[in-house]
């Protein structure tokens, strides 16, 4: 693995912690409906901030690889089908998760800086990071290792 990084979504964790008086409200309330109501959310916006609460990006001397949390929405894309990348600030109002957004799909956790990426047959990505230059340094260096074995007759297996 010529890089790994995985970064924290601090934004899914603290809203998960701000549902902590919700659910005890919800517990106290005596109707029932509301207490459910509450169990209900408490656990959607759970398992929301499990699923959420991290993206690691790899980048193999062939692939580019990124996950959500304990591996939910995995994508994968040859390195020879990665055209361009470009470090970029997104808009706030772009918000953290999967988007689509007016340059592509959006892929965030936290913060507001990423890679662009213009892939051949897909278009344009932006995968969030708080490394964008060493993500983006990974991905040229292993597209340049990929290109080399290419044109040396190199197999890549």
């Amino acid at each position: 693995m010529r890089y790994e990084h995985t970064q924290v979504g601090y934004v899914t964790g603290g809203l998960s912690l701000a549902l902590l008086p919700l659910i005890y409200y919800a517990h106290m309330a005596e109707d029932g409906e509301l207490g459910m109501l509450g169990y209900t959310m408490f656990g959607a916006f759970s398992i929301l901030a499990v699923l959420f609460s991290s993206l690691t990006v790899q980048v193999s001397d062939e692939e580019l690889a990124f996950y959500f949390g304990p591996g939910f929405w995995t994508r994968r894309f040859v390195l020879d089908d990665i055209i361009s990348t470009e470090i970029v600030r997104n808009l706030a109002l772009y918000g953290w998760g999967i988007r689509y957004t007016p340059h592509g799909w959006l892929y965030n956790v936290s913060g507001l800086r990423a890679v662009e990426l213009t892939i051949r047959g897909e278009g344009q990505i932006r995968i969030g990071t708080d490394e964008p230059e060493a993500l983006k340094q990974a991905i040229e260096q292993s597209r340049g290792m990929a290109s080399e074995d290419t044109r040396d007759g190199k197999s890549k297996a």
